[in-house]
This record gives structure tokens, sequence and C-alpha cells, in this order.
């Protein structure tokens, strides 16, 4: 162990003098991830130093209280204690720092949000998951741009796609993908009953032109005039863009800006991330027969959390959690959920490593 933690830190001093090389600091691709390898290291590297620090105070310790007596003997024999506990703290944290990073780590986030099931209840409530995605990478102190919104007739969103920007978007929004339920009575219900209805989320990191490689000549790109709610034409002018990608048929449509180049800026990096999910997704079904597209079917049935209104309660029931302080959750609160399910997924992965 303590040779693998040496070639680590070697690695890391090596990077760390790359990054002010002239060949790196002159091509912008070996920058970003040069540089975006760099953070992932340096808590491992804080936590490896820590460890022998605390070791070796242990070891001190250890060694003044034999050569004490008394009260001083007792002193130090707490001092080592404590040290040892320290020492003990350090190397399950290093478990997990030591765990395969994630490739996805450190990468801008890309989320599209579609009302699923439940018709206009639908598109308000993913206006409420919308709303509370914004307002947790406020609390993270996250960039957030909203690329597409498509208003529905009663004030939700049929979709929505968000790019999140923040070092740990990531690693935090990675566990949103996926049927999100939702029970409450709704503002289209005048009886006064509760109905369910489910909004999907697919989560995907922004990909960059070096992750995705695209012929143009595999595009089909139309423009249109942008239309707003009911029809009515909200330009004069052919700024809207839909991009189809003929050999995979994914299509991304945009039209929130008024510059027909602006949209179709945005619409070629949401088809780079879509491109770079659908790869991703396809390796790991090779590796996970098992495994399950993230947004299914939309259908109530299939779910990964409900959201109930009138028990306050939100459960996540992928690994069975629940916190009765749904309305604290909406407003951004998310980080008990979302510690939750991190700490299961680490509990996993150190099962797979042990």
């Amino acid at each position: 162990m303590n040779d693998r933690l040496a070639s680590i830190e070697r690695d890391y001093l090596e990077l760390e003098v790359s990054l002010g090389s002239p060949e790196v600091l002159g091509d912008q691709n070996r920058l970003r991830e040069a540089s975006r390898k760099y953070k992932q290291l340096t808590p491992l590297i804080q936590c490896i130093r820590d460890l022998r620090t605390a070791q070796g105070d242990a070891e001190a310790a250890k060694e003044l209280m034999n050569e004490m007596s008394g009260a001083d003997r007792d002193a130090f024999r707490a001092e080592a204690t404590a040290a040892e506990q320290r020492v003990a703290d350090l190397e399950e944290e290093l478990k997990v720092l030591m765990l395969p990073p994630d490739p996805n780590d450190g990468k801008n986030v890309l989320m599209e949000i579609r009302g699923a099931e439940g018709g206009e209840e639908a598109n308000l409530f993913a206006r409420d998951l919308m709303e509370m995605y914004v307002a947790y990478a406020a609390r993270r102190g996250w960039g957030v741009e909203v690329i597409q919104s498509d208003p529905s007739d009663m004030g939700g969103v049929n979709q929505a796609t968000l790019l999140f920007k923040g070092d740990d978007a990531w690693s935090r929004l990675r566990f949103e993908g996926g049927p999100h339920r939702v029970q409450r009575v709704p503002a289209t219900e005048a009886q006064g009953r509760i109905h369910t209805s489910s909004a999907t989320v697919a989560v995907m990191t922004e990909a960059e032109e070096v992750d995705v490689e695209i012929d143009t000549n595999d595009l089909q790109i139309d423009v249109y005039r942008a239309s707003g709610a009911g029809g009515q034409h909200i330009n004069t002018t052919d700024s809207a863009v839909r991009i189809t990608h003929k050999p995979t048929g994914l299509v991304v449509a945009m039209q929130d800006e008024r510059s027909q180049l602006q949209n179709r800026a945005r619409a070629m990096t949401v088809l780079r991330s879509r491109l770079l999910k659908l790869r991703q997704d396809e390796q790991e079904a090779q590796a996970s027969a098992e495994r399950r597209a993230q947004i299914g079917g939309g259908g109530r049935g299939e779910k990964i959390r409900t959201y109930n209104y009138k028990e306050n309660r939100i459960t996540d029931h992928r690994i069975g959690f629940t916190l009765y302080q749904l309305q604290a959750a909406l407003g951004g609160d998310l980080d008990a959920v979302i510690d939750a399910l991190t700490a299961d997924l680490r509990a996993r992965q150190l099962s797979e490593n042990a």
C-alpha cells in the first residue's frame, strides 16, 4: 500500500509540473484534462499527507508515553489514543478517495426535464422540478443557464433543458435521472382529489467538441420561424433551428434565442451531450445487461422518487430513503437525499473493491 501511495504522489507532482509546461499550456484540450485530473487527485493527496502526519503523531505519543510516568504518562496515552483514532478515520476516508474516479467528475451537467403522465399537471410538476434544481444550484454556488424552456398552456413546462456549471455538479446531480412521481391535489382538479402524475429527468454531461466528433454530412439542419404559446409568432425571421442526427435519429430543436446562429450553437451543444450519453449508455449496457434506461417510459409505476404533498414526504425508492421535509427539498434543500444516495453508492463500490 505504501508503494502505491508513493506512486500516486509522484504522479501528482509530475502532473503539477506539467500544468506549467509550454506543451500543456499551449494545448487547451490537454490543459483542461490535466487541470481536471489535478483537481480530482488533490483531495486524495491531502488525505495521504494528513494520514502520514497522524501516523507520526501516534508513534511520537506512544514513545513519549513509554518514557513517562504518572500524570504525564496518562496525558500522552490520551494523545496517542486520539492520534490512532485520527489514523483510523483517515484510513477509511482514503479507501473512499482511492475508488476509481468517475470520468465525468468535474464536468458541467445538462439536464432535460419533461412532463410525462398526468396531462397538464405533469407539466406543472416539471416546472416545480426545474425550479427545485435551480434553487439547489444556487445553494451549491453553481452557475445555471436555461438552454431551452417550452412553456405549457397553464404555466408549466412541456420540456426544459438546463446547464449547470460547477466542479461538483455531476457528482451531485448524477442520481437525479429517471421518472419522478408526484402525489397531490393539482391546480387542474376541481373536486379536491389527489392525483398521481410524473415527469422525467435526464442527466448527462456537457460534451465538448473533443469528446464527440460529428460529421456534418450526418446532420439535417432545418430552420423555421420560432413560435410561442398558441402558435403566435414571436419573431418574423427563420431563427429557430432543428438538427437531426441521421445515423441515430436524435432530434434537437432550439428557438429560445433570436439569433439563428445562437440557436444552432445551443442545439449542437445538446446534440453532442446526447450522443456522448448514448455512447456511455451503450458501454454500460455491455457491462451490465440488466441496466435500465434512465428515464424509462415515464410511467407513474416506474419511478425513482415520489413527492407526496399530503404527507410532506419525499421518498427515493432506489435506496428506501424517506424524508418528511418535502417543501424544504422543493426549495432546493436536496443535500440530505443526495448525501444518502452518495453514501449508498460508495458502500457498494467499497464492497465490490474489497
